[in-house]
């Protein structure tokens, strides 16, 4: 496998400044006396002018990292020059470009487990589409039974609460942990739902969101061990924590975690992963097979003969073999700068003043002060934005009026109807009026609004400039004149639409 060039590692940068005249030098600098501890991640700024160079010279404000990670520039470079220079095959062959591809996803496994601190005598990894695709066989695959119980937090991607029909199906129990205010949960209430639902005869799945893509929330892992001593197995949603924050299953030995690459360094696409102990996978019963999982199958007949590779046996067809030697060349480079995440997109709203918007997601509870500290929430602002009389507004309205201010953010529930609810609580009872087939139009006409939550999120390139033209953007729908002329040009368009 080739190596990272030496553009990937962190490099020394003495100083900063905003790159575009729209940016404040005194905010900036302002900004620097009650934040100084943010000259701690400049390495982060060399990182975005040698690798990030289309965000400025395209004018785009990206935050919407928890949607998607911008790529690095290098990382595409390298990957397409390694494909350019070798040839590859289907892994489901012994040939010399097959047995290429095969080391290559071999590689990419043993950098999986190294980068979440996994031995690889316990772990296994099984490479899926995407984080959905890790959580959906465990959930089609766990052997749920009469008196089972599958327990999750309310306040979880919908990709979590899909599994709930695998369990119901299995005639399990599903027990939903309540949120808080701000999303999450209460560590003493999710104990006592854990233990009121444990069974002593059959197997029980907790299914725990290491942080929400919604609410900014991060659960405390240390209720794993908890669960665990009550007999549960642990299924880690960590699609949105793994992005901007350290995972280590030595730690924190779950049976299995889902994860998706694009999510932590934005290429490639389509490649997620499911980490899981090998005892656990052992434990779940396929309702299908397909090609690459088996080694023998008897046709006319019922018999079937799995793969003797335990991992191959969860791999539906051919793997994503041309992108998995990226997987190891991104890991190499997010390793670098993961340390410097937290401090850099570290969210603390002060308010002051009458309110343009009303921030509804989690913040933090204490201020990071160096490097390497870990925040206990995550990089997630949700809000509301409000019109200059106090109204909220719409949010295609605000979606079409950034993006004519060339702002990547992204509104709605995130799928997750249970962390948005969480945070509007007059949302929470208006999901009574829910019934069995309802469109979100429908569903909205119904209670009368748009329903869900602005998200602005930020990731490793993100600097000062982005934030100062969000918050320029808040101060525009704040002002009446201005938000009187994208509000015409809003109603306009959508006429015409």
């Amino acid at each position: 496998m080739t190596q990272p060039r030496e553009e990937n590692k962190p490099q020394e940068f003495s100083s900063y400044a905003p790159t575009q005249a729209t940016v404040s030098d005194d905010a900036y600098g302002q900004f620097l006396k009650t934040f100084p501890e943010y000259r701690l991640t400049s390495t982060l700024d060399t990182l975005r002018q040698s690798d990030f160079t289309r965000l400025d010279t395209t004018g785009e404000t990206y935050a919407d990292y928890m949607g998607g990670a911008i790529y690095p520039e290098s990382l595409v470079r390298i990957h397409t020059e390694f494909l350019n220079r070798n040839v590859f095959g289907n892994t489901h062959s012994v040939s010399n470009s097959s047995t290429l591809s095969l080391e290559c996803a071999n590689e990419a496994r043993a950098a999986v487990l190294s980068f979440f601190r996994a031995s690889p005598e316990e772990y296994t990894v099984v490479f899926t589409a995407n984080a959905s695709g890790a959580l959906k066989i465990v959930g089609e695959s766990y052997p749920f039974v009469d008196d089972s119980s599958y327990v999750l937090s309310a306040d979880s991607h919908n990709s979590v609460n899909g599994i709930r029909k695998f369990a119901t199906h299995g005639g399990a129990r599903v027990s939903y942990i309540p949120p808080t205010a701000t999303g999450g949960f209460e560590t003493e209430i999710a104990e006592n739902i854990l233990r009121e639902n444990r069974s002593p005869s059959a197997p029980c799945l907790f299914a725990l969101t290491g942080q929400s893509n919604v609410t900014n929330t991060k659960n405390p892992l240390s209720i794993v061990e908890y669960a665990k001593s009550l007999g549960y197995h642990v299924l880690l949603d960590a699609a949105a924590l793994a992005a901007t924050s350290s995972i280590s299953l030595s730690e924190t030995p779950v049976d299995a975690m889902a994860v998706s690459f694009y999510k932590m360094f934005g290429f490639p696409t389509g490649v997620g992963a499911l980490i899981a102990k090998k005892s656990f996978l052992k434990q779940l019963k396929r309702p299908w097979f397909a090609g690459g999982t088996v080694d023998v199958v008897q046709v006319f007949g019922t018999i079937v003969t799995l793969s003797e590779v335990l991992h191959e046996q969860f791999e539906d067809g051919t793997i994503n073999y041309l992108s998995l030697p990226s997987i190891t060349a991104g890991l190499r480079f997010l390793s670098g700068y993961m340390p410097f995440l937290p401090l850099r997109t570290f969210l603390r709203h002060e308010s002051t003043g009458k309110p343009s918007l009303r921030i509804l997601s989690a913040t933090p509870s204490r201020r990071l002060k160096s490097v390497g500290e870990q925040s206990d929430t995550g990089s997630i602002i949700s809000l509301l934005f409000l019109s200059p009389t106090g109204e909220i507004l719409p949010n295609s309205f605000v979606e079409y009026a950034a993006a004519k201010n060339n702002i990547s953010l992204r509104t709605g529930c995130m799928c997750n109807p249970g962390g948005a609810a969480a945070m509007r609580l007059n949302f929470q009872n208006e999901k009574c009026r829910l019934y069995e087939g309802a469109t979100l139009k429908e569903y909205e006409a119904t209670v009368g609004h748009q329903v869900g939550v602005v998200r602005i999120s930020l990731g490793l390139a993100s600097n000062f400039q982005d934030v100062w033209h969000v918050v320029r953007f808040a101060e525009l729908i704040a002002t009446r004149k201005s938000y009187a002329a994208l509000w015409n040009q809003y109603v306009n368009d959508s006429s015409t639409d």
